[in-house]
């Protein structure tokens, strides 16, 4: 047994910064859903809802990637900055996806909007978590 849970343990190190990615994404997903939900209850434009639940789960991912999951190593303001600057692009480019997203399903299809905004935001937590390993976080390993 004490085998079994020593690979299990080893597993979790191994696979620390996804999982943990995953936690935050799911949060994040739902500050962008309840935010989204939001905005369409109160009668915004699911464009204008959607860049609004984009900007808060953006402000949220940063603060809980940069410390949580990436284990930033930035700490001049100038370093941070940089970091900032090159995390929001990155999620500009997945806004465009999502909004895309949306506008296909919801706009151009004529479908539930929060059945495409959980699909939109499936694509987008991948496209996020590869870029933000890729581009912005890379010299933390």
């Amino acid at each position: 047994m004490s085998a079994f849970i020593e690979k299990i343990s080893a597993l979790l190190k191994q696979y620390q910064d996804i999982i943990i990615y995953l936690i935050f994404g799911v949060l994040t997903t739902l500050i962008n859903l309840v935010v989204y939900t939001i905005g369409l209850y109160f009668g915004m434009n699911v464009q204008v809802a959607t860049i609004l639940a984009w900007v808060i789960a953006v402000i949220f991912a940063y603060l809980t990637n940069r410390k949580w999951v990436f284990h930033s190593t930035a700490h001049t303001p100038q370093e941070i900055g940089k970091e900032a600057t090159s995390f929001t692009l990155s999620r500009l480019s997945t806004l465009l996806v999502d909004m895309a997203i949306i506008w296909f399903g919801v706009q151009l299809l004529g479908q539930n909007p929060i059945v495409w905004k959980i699909i939109d935001n499936v694509i987008v937590v991948i496209l996020n978590y590869v870029l933000s390993k890729v581009m912005v976080f890379k010299d933390h390993e």
